[in-house]
């Protein structure tokens, strides 16, 4: 079963495939991506990244969280199913 990761502070220069290839390194990532702004296109400094196992996605997450990337410090844990 696959594991939704939200990825908080991310470096406004942060790319879809950067955020990619970071999980990458923990297991197969299946989606990735850096939330843009409606208007601008700029990045909103977060993202999601949904990874194929649970036991890789707690390893990433148990690694990243935390940790200097690009000079900022993730903020990385389960997503949270959104309400509407």
């Amino acid at each position: 079963m696959s594991t939704n990761i939200y990825v908080g502070n991310l470096a406004f220069s942060t790319s879809t495939s950067d955020l990619e290839r970071l999980f990458a390194e923990y297991g197969t990532v299946t989606r990735a991506q850096v939330v843009e702004d409606r208007e601008t296109g700029r990045s909103r400094g977060f993202g999601f990244v949904e990874m194929s196992s649970s036991d890789e996605a707690q390893k990433a997450i148990s690694t990243l969280d935390g940790a200097e990337v690009d000079g900022r410090n993730l903020k990385v844990n389960v997503a949270k199913e959104r309400s509407r």
